[in-house]
């Protein structure tokens, strides 16, 4: 038995799966905060060049990758499918335990998979410069690393508690050429506004996302680019599934669970929605979506139109949310601290197609030592729950062979401090209050 699974470079997908034309019931659009009618593309075309907002759009069920972005994807795709037997043996599970490595990418997780792609499509349409936010900083080195690519200047807006907690993301994406700022920052009205009132704020993707989208609006020569959430992220992320269909077929398995972890979903969706239209053919697929108990969109949630940010700038998307105002506690999984679910995750939520699960911090580091400890590489906190929920899958029952695939989202070498402080003690669970949770829900805005 094969250890890994490794594609050829000519075996990588040439073309995205795009999920939305397969929704059953569909996805309702984006609206237009001002107007509570559907946006159109023009409004948009001043944050995005139109080859996204094309695919944000589309109907199609398959948009050819451009060559260019083929090239360069090519660094390190497609990526190893890995069966961790070291895992099993130590669960001691007849399941078949399988993981997609996206942590081979040069900075360390999936997220360069859509950096590249969208830094294309700006360049292919002249833009000179992108802003955009970062929570862990994994989005922010993968857009660092993809502008440096095409010539693009860049700036990151990183939310306060990580670029205190993560110092060497910030030495990453300075190697890549980009600026960072910790958010709230002094360069924006937004920032300025929200350091006058919470001097002491830990910052959140809600208020780093306005800062980004500020500054872009503001020039002529800049666009933003978001790394989760939005429809675009979730195709460019598409080719994680798609190259892992053709890997589980040559290991001459099949899945019976899906995992990812959740925080804006596109990591998730990336791994699952290739496999939606087995799904919807009738294969019995369990697909998981496994989520901070800190920040709970997905099973605390309500499933409404919602900002994608603090300051209410951005069109008004219909998701699993938890309220534009609310802000996460500083958990260690700063990629999973998002008030708001992917649309695509939302509606396959909705239909039942994904099953949501929460989580403890605590539960996630020790999956991730034990996954260390077994099959040698040290997850990010937020891959931890992916891994806490295969482990979940896994030990249900112990004589069941059922087939468990999940996607290693992102390596932790860069996240050592978070280990640091789990091993000192120093890291606890966190359960969000219902009350607080009813408290940012009250100022939805009324459609």
């Amino acid at each position: 038995m094969n250890k890994k699974i490794i594609l050829r470079d000519d075996e990588m997908p040439k073309q995205w799966y795009n999920v939305t034309p397969d929704i059953p019931n569909g996805l309702l659009p984006p609206l237009d905060p001002e107007t509570k009618q559907p946006m159109g593309p023009e409004k948009l075309g001043a944050v995005f060049p139109m080859g996204l907002l094309e695919q944000e759009m589309s109907s199609e069920r398959f948009i050819d990758i451009p060559e260019e972005v083929q090239e360069i994807l090519k660094i390190w795709r497609p990526s190893p499918l890995v069966r961790a037997t070291n895992l099993e043996k130590a669960l001691g599970t007849k399941a078949k335990i399988f993981f997609k490595n996206e942590g081979v990418s040069p900075v360390g997780s999936h997220k360069a998979n859509s950096a590249v792609a969208q830094a294309y499509y700006n360049k292919r349409e002249g833009v000179k410069r992108l802003t955009t936010e970062t929570g862990a900083g994994q989005w922010g080195s993968a857009l660092s690393f993809a502008t440096s690519k095409f010539g693009i200047e860049c700036k990151v807006y990183m939310v306060r508690v990580s670029f205190d907690q993560k110092p060497y993301r910030k030495s990453m994406m300075n190697t890549y050429g980009a600026e960072i700022v910790a958010s709230p920052s002094p360069d924006t009205n937004t920032g300025r506004r929200i350091l006058a009132q919470y001097p002491d704020t830990p910052g959140s993707l809600g208020i780093a996302i306005s800062e980004a989208l500020e500054d872009a609006a503001t020039r002529d020569d800049t666009k933003y680019a978001l790394g989760s959430v939005l429809n675009h992220v979730v195709l460019h992320q598409s080719i994680i599934g798609l190259e892992s269909k053709k890997q589980m077929e040559i290991a001459g398995a099949y899945p019976d669970v899906i995992i990812g972890c959740c925080g804006g979903g596109s990591n998730f969706a990336g791994m699952a929605c290739p496999w939606i239209p087995d799904y919807l053919e009738g294969k019995k697929i369990k697909f998981v979506g496994v989520e901070p108990a800190s920040c709970p969109s997905l099973t605390m949630g309500k499933l409404a139109y919602d900002f994608g940010d603090v300051a209410q700038t951005t069109p008004l998307l219909y998701m699993y949310t938890l309220g534009h105002d609310f802000i996460p506690p500083g958990i260690h999984a700063g990629g999973l601290r998002y008030h708001g679910m992917s649309p695509i995750v939302s509606a396959m939520v909705r239909e039942n197609i994904i099953e949501p699960i929460k989580v403890h911090q605590l539960e996630c580091f020790e999956a991730g030592v034990l996954f260390a400890k077994t099959e040698g590489i040290i997850p990010a906190p937020e891959t931890c729950h992916a891994i806490r929920g295969a482990i979940i899958e896994a030990t249900k029952d112990l004589n069941d062979p059922k087939t468990i695939l999940f996607n290693f989202s992102g390596h932790g070498l860069i996240d050592m401090a978070s280990y640091d402080k789990f091993y000192a003690g120093e890291l606890h669970n966190y359960d969000y209050p219902e009350e607080e949770i009813a408290k940012s829900m009250a100022n939805l805005p009324k459609i």
